[in-house]
């Protein structure tokens, strides 16, 4: 089928088929015969055009895909081998496989030193095609002002210019929307395609949007590292400016939403980050949370920061403690006056540092910060509403709650048997 193949491509063609079910291959060998039957090749061969057409690019990353599907022939003609060897490679291969196809798909110029030019080429092509649709979230006023927010994340190895395939993964792990885009361009896009998921931002309508800190942008980014049934809907819950410097009022409206919230704040320097919060705001005397919570930074400079497993120091929330050793406020990761994120009960101020619980650094440009913004989005589906948060939103035992009497307890003994 198509053209002569060599024996090495015979050889990949056979190995890849492998990969698939004979109703998976029985579907491909359909799409290829659609698809060629559009290029008037005579069930020979996919046309560049009708290639980028169908899976929905245009311009230097859709010729630089059909490029690395043909194996780069040159010769504008995809077979059903090319279609089979490549789908086996990227969908089915090894992680190391697929990232290095990818590394490849993002030198679009194709002259083998892939730098910065390629990334800002390949990441227009990407928000272009998320944000095709019009809707009427705030975003940046043009894509090539939010490319450089992603630009700024990537680090350029080799004299300042060269991307290389390590700093290639490292700036995967950054940005997931970005690599989940990348990982899935040979899906058909009328079936939902990885990566391109915005959520809808719901506010007030008598809120001005530009008062608003989540851009459209934002919240892809952000959205990168949740699954698919929290991207539906995020919900405004709280904002400074709206809301006042409160953290009675924070508490109050996101204990009443009850569920995953992302917290951001913008400083005095102009910078903006936050954390996503995988359990409720509630009233704890040490950090609780789960491995699903994350810090991110949006500005100057968009990036993610997992947890690593160091520790479970995840998530903090202290509210109307008297000890030193318990800040009331909010907070993400590292330790007691050391967070990796703090917002601190007067709602002003805070302090970001190098945090190994999800290794990352400073989000600002200084340690302590001064807050200008924050706001916070409930995450997910429908509001929960506060059915179920009769205790105030407070929960668990008597020493979590007031851990502050738990060295005396300790010292008559009596610690123990309440843990």
């Amino acid at each position: 089928m198509g053209n002569a193949q060599s024996p090495q491509t015979n050889s990949r063609f056979i190995t890849a088929s492998r990969a698939f079910t004979q109703n998976e291959l029985e579907d491909l060998k359909s799409l290829f015969f659609s698809l060629a039957a559009q290029s008037n090749s005579s069930g020979k061969f996919v046309s560049p055009s009708v290639f980028e057409t169908f899976f929905g690019l245009r311009g230097p990353l859709g010729e630089r895909l059909f490029d690395l599907v043909t194996q780069k022939r040159k010769d504008q003609k995809l077979t059903y081998e090319d279609l089979v060897i490549a789908k086996g490679t990227y969908e089915k291969g090894t992680n190391e496989e697929i990232e290095e196809f990818i590394y490849q798909l993002l030198d679009v110029s194709g002259d083998g030193a892939l730098g910065r030019s390629d990334l800002e080429s390949v990441l227009v092509e990407i928000l272009t095609y998320v944000f095709s649709s019009t809707n009427n979230e705030t975003g940046f006023d043009s894509h090539q002002d939010a490319v450089q927010i992603f630009i700024h994340a990537a680090t350029f190895s080799e004299n300042g210019e060269r991307f290389t395939y390590e700093d290639f993964k490292h700036w995967c792990t950054l940005l997931p929307s970005v690599r989940k885009f990348l990982g899935s361009l040979l899906m058909p896009p009328e079936v939902g395609r990885p990566g391109c998921q915005v959520p809808r931002l719901v506010y007030g309508a008598n809120i001005d949007s530009h008062l608003v800190l989540l851009k459209k942008e934002y919240a892809w980014h952000i959205g990168g590292a949740l699954p698919q049934h929290e991207l539906e809907e995020w919900r405004l819950l709280y904002h400074s400016s709206i809301n006042g410097l409160s953290f009675t009022t924070f508490l109050g409206n996101t204990t009443n939403d009850g569920g995953p919230t992302v917290l951001i704040v913008k400083d005095k320097e102009g910078y903006i980050y936050g954390g996503y919060a995988s359990q409720a705001w509630e009233r704890h005397g040490d950090f609780y949370g789960d491995l699903k919570s994350f810090l991110f930074q949006l500005y100057p400079k968009a990036s993610i920061y997992k947890p690593t497993g160091a520790n479970n120091n995840l998530q903090w929330c202290a509210v109307n403690f008297s000890s030193d050793s318990i800040p009331n406020g909010i907070g993400f990761g590292g330790r007691a006056n050391h967070f990796g994120l703090f917002v601190s009960a007067s709602f002003d101020q805070g302090h970001t540092f190098t945090c190994t619980t999800f290794g990352s650094p400073c989000l600002s440009k200084t340690n302590r910060v001064e807050l200008e913004v924050i706001e916070c989005w409930g995450v997910g589906g429908e509001e929960k509403g506060s059915g179920s948060h009769n205790n105030n939103g407070v929960k668990g035992s008597v020493l979590e709650r007031f851990k502050e009497d738990r060295n005396m307890l300790k010292m008559v003994g009596l610690a123990n048997s309440s843990e």
